[in-house]
């Protein structure tokens, strides 16, 4: 019997791998309850489509939500700059038009005064013209201004009011024991009046200087209407 040729093992036989089928290779672990849907590493299964679909889906809304939030900060943060911005050029326009009215203020009552000025000259000349006797009265009011104290008092007038002051004045020069005074230098209307101790300027060109300087301008007598 020991002799005898022996057959072909049965388990030894080759098998196809058309053969096998549905059938896999036996793996550590295949008993052993593990999750037939991972690796013998352990290693997730291959996501899905619907849970790709779902991921994207759910990294989209979070992008939107991400990106809604920081367009909302920059808006936010825009709309103060912007505001801040304006604020600052309408705090500027308002104190270039608060100047530019003060200047316009200034302008409009430096026309006015010099247009007063200008219509007083008039009437002041023309005033002179009709009533040549108003000088007498400067000339006792200059006198009446020198001190007390002050001798060689002399009144200088126009040679053409003259007589005019003599008359209308004597009493106030015969007081203070002046002395009347032709000068041609003294444009009529005005008055000179010298002694010791000073002067008493009552020309009409200084006495018109003086009023036009308290009113702002500068306005001479003798300069074109």
């Amino acid at each position: 019997m020991s002799g005898a040729p022996k057959g072909p093992n049965p388990y030894s036989r080759f098998i196809p791998r058309e053969e096998l089928g549905d059938f896999a290779a036996w793996k550590p672990g295949a008993f052993s309850g593990a999750p037939a849907d991972k690796d013998a590493a352990g290693a997730p299964a291959e996501p899905t489509a619907d849970e790709w679909r779902a991921r994207l889906a759910a990294a989209r809304q979070a992008g939107y939500q991400d990106g809604y939030r920081d367009g909302l900060v920059a808006l936010d943060g825009f709309k103060q700059s912007f505001a801040a911005q304006a604020t600052a050029q309408i705090g500027t326009l308002l104190s270039s038009f608060d100047t530019q009215f003060q200047d316009l203020d200034q302008r409009i009552a430096e026309a006015v005064a010099r247009t007063a000025v200008q219509l007083a000259r008039q009437v002041l000349r023309s005033e002179i013209a009709a009533n040549p006797a108003i000088v007498s009265q400067v000339a006792a009011e200059a006198v009446g201004a020198v001190l007390l104290s002050a001798r060689h008092i002399s009144v200088h007038v126009n040679p053409q009011d003259l007589p005019l002051v003599a008359e209308g004045a004597d009493e106030a020069l015969k007081a203070r024991g002046a002395r009347l005074v032709a000068d041609a230098g003294i444009e009529r209307g005005g008055v000179l009046v010298e002694s010791d101790l000073g002067s008493i300027d009552a020309r009409v060109a200084s006495r018109w200087t003086q009023a036009a300087n308290a009113l702002g301008t500068d306005t001479e007598w003798g300069s074109p209407a």
